[in-house]
């Protein structure tokens, strides 16, 4: 497509006319942006779209594989119901709140200040910032496979350190009780994903221009006033995106949980996506399965809404 088709498509000015207002300019950006979109879009409601529609049909529907021959009977809110009244799912809801909570939090303080570190011009950063990536380039399975291993009390490396070190829990057997093992998810966990929250507020720091930093200096502002009355506010839209991100990613939580503490001890590392993996994968049961989806799908929309309307930037 030449270069005037494209600009009689979207009514874009050539370069010898007149100038447009800015309402016409306006509207010829958005179309554009549209069109320039509308490819991604497509392909992805065919990737996600019919996993959605199919989990939605099965929460209204009897769907167990394991009664091959049973009808698949419409039940409509039967699963839903069934989900409410789980002995489990209340406090499977309140561990994955909770940690979603916990490790959103600690990883962005600590990617905060990660970023501002990287920010400062000092000899090696480049090779720092391509380093800080590696534990987030490693696949979820291995790291969580790794971190076993390290929390082993025989063969691992932590309580090693912490005897070396005179610290509490050097003689801990960190997977086989209930907040050890939640604390050794949120290592693991931190470790993964803080260089991905770092890289976005790194990025975000960097459209900061350096202008403003200077004339707060001659205004007299100290360090932390610069932080908190410039830095922060200009870095709210970087922010918002890591937290949303991550937030979500922290809601979802199955690998991790899955290869370090299958669930237990017990039940109580379960999470929504633990139970999910239950009923659709150990149970067969599809509609209940479904069911779970949707609510997962739902409370996730409902986080990421909550977070843009507190964290989106006041115009």
């Amino acid at each position: 497509m030449s270069a005037r088709s494209v600009m009689r498509r979207f009514r874009l000015p050539s370069m010898g006319g007149a100038p447009p207002t800015a309402g016409v300019a306006r509207k010829a950006d958005r179309r554009l942006g549209y069109a320039l979109v509308a490819p991604v879009v497509i392909l992805l409601l065919l990737v996600t779209g019919y996993p959605l529609v199919y989990n939605l049909w099965n929460s209204f529907h009897n769907v167990v594989l394991s009664n091959a021959g049973a009808p698949q009977n419409f039940v409509g809110l039967k699963n839903y119901q069934e989900l409410a009244t789980a002995t489990g799912f209340p406090q499977a809801l309140a561990r994955t709140l909770a940690f979603t909570a916990v490790s959103v939090v600690l990883e962005t303080v600590a990617a905060l200040g990660l970023a501002l570190m990287l920010h400062r011009g000092f000899r090696g950063r480049g090779l720092m910032r391509a380093a800080i990536l590696i534990p987030w380039a490693v696949p979820t399975v291995v790291s969580a496979m790794l971190w076993t291993t390290m929390f082993d009390q025989r063969s691992g490396f932590v309580d090693y350190v912490l005897g070396l070190l005179h610290l509490p829990g050097s003689n801990t057997t960190w997977l086989a009780g209930e907040w050890t093992a939640w604390a050794a998810i949120l290592v693991a966990d931190a470790w993964k994903n803080v260089p991905f929250i770092a890289i976005i507020l790194l990025a975000g720091l960097q459209l900061i221009p350096g202008d403003v930093y200077e004339a707060a200096r001659i205004d007299g502002a100290t360090a932390w006033q610069s932080f908190r009355r410039m830095t922060l506010p200009l870095l709210r839209p970087a922010l918002m995106v890591a937290v949303i991100f991550r937030t979500l990613q922290a809601f979802l939580v199955f690998d991790i949980i899955y290869i370090m503490t299958g669930g237990g001890p017990g039940t109580t590392t379960e999470t929504l996506s633990y139970l999910n993996w239950q009923a659709f994968l150990v149970n067969t049961n599809f509609g209940y399965g479904g069911a779970i989806s949707i609510s997962l799908v739902v409370i996730s929309l409902l986080i990421a809404g909550g977070i843009v309307l507190v964290m989106r930037p006041k115009t």
